[in-house]
């Protein structure tokens, strides 16, 4: 499913904490949400869920998705 399209998912951009965490939380509000996974036109390195991206919640591109998916909460 990489590479298809970024993928929005819940976070708020922020800077990460700088040591080692599993999972990390971001920021609880923000002016850009995150994205991951690359896209269609991304090189092969950013075609991963490690890599991360961030666009205003406004965006709307030919790049930019969401995939649905039930929440255990």
């Amino acid at each position: 499913m990489y590479g298809n399209v970024w993928e929005w998912v819940r976070d708020w951009y922020g800077n990460y904490s700088s040591s080692s965490v599993t999972d990390p939380k971001g920021p609880s509000s923000g002016s850009s949400r995150v994205s991951r996974g690359g896209c269609w036109y991304a090189d092969a390195e950013y075609c991963r869920s490690a890599s991360r991206y961030n666009f205003a919640p406004v965006a709307r591109c030919n790049n930019i998705g969401f995939r649905l998916a039930l929440s255990p909460e």
